[in-house]
């Protein structure tokens, strides 16, 4: 596909700026197409969590996720404290799209008699 990028310089290969700035360039593109592809799953997420007992906020599942990136961060060297605020912040994004699509679904189903007012022109 005409998206997919060759790898980049690793920082040490880098000996200007402009290489640097290419280089983080690509990696924010790349971080882009990872934060769209989690969009999706979180879009299903709340389409499944519509049929059943749990809500947007499930503490244990959040926690697990931090737990798991901070060990990953650790791992590759950068300050679990750092990855831990990122992906905080991304969850609690994700969360309130999840609790809009969870409200409009409910607001869907309990307003039966607005629909059929604007069928009938009323």
């Amino acid at each position: 596909m005409g998206d997919e990028q060759a790898p980049g310089k690793t920082p040490r290969e880098c000996f200007e700026m402009a290489e640097v700035r290419a280089e983080i360039d690509r990696i924010d593109r790349a971080l882009v197409d990872l934060i769209a592809e989690r969009f999706g799953y979180v879009d299903r997420a709340w389409q499944l969590k519509q049929h059943g007992p749990e809500g947007a906020v499930v503490p244990w599942r959040i926690q697990q996720v931090i737990d798991r990136v901070k060990v990953r961060a650790d791992e590759r060297g950068v300050s679990p404290a750092l990855v831990e605020a990122l992906w905080r912040q991304m969850i609690g994004w994700f969360i309130q799209y999840e609790e809009e699509r969870l409200r409009q679904h409910i607001e869907t189903l309990s307003s039966p008699a607005q629909d059929e007012v604007t069928k009938s022109g009323n």
